[in-house]
């Protein structure tokens, strides 16, 4: 896993077998924060094949978690 803050998580993986492991693990860490803070949902974006970021999105209701691709 990459850089961490409140709010932001980056993944950063090169071996696809713990992808899941690792997204779960920031998705975790993440909706602690959201509940302690009450402020919003989860955006997960993946950039591109091995670098996810997840982050609070105002666009995403409180308690969810959507996700997202970029081209």
């Amino acid at each position: 896993m990459g850089s961490q803050s409140t709010g932001y998580v980056e993944v950063l993986v090169n071996r696809p077998g713990l992808l899941n492991e690792l997204l779960d693990d920031a998705e975790v860490a993440l909706r602690q924060a959201a509940m302690t803070q009450r402020c919003a949902g989860i955006l997960v974006t993946r950039h591109y094949p091995g670098r996810y970021t997840l982050e609070f999105s105002d666009t995403v209701p409180f308690g969810e978690t959507w996700e997202q691709t970029l081209s």
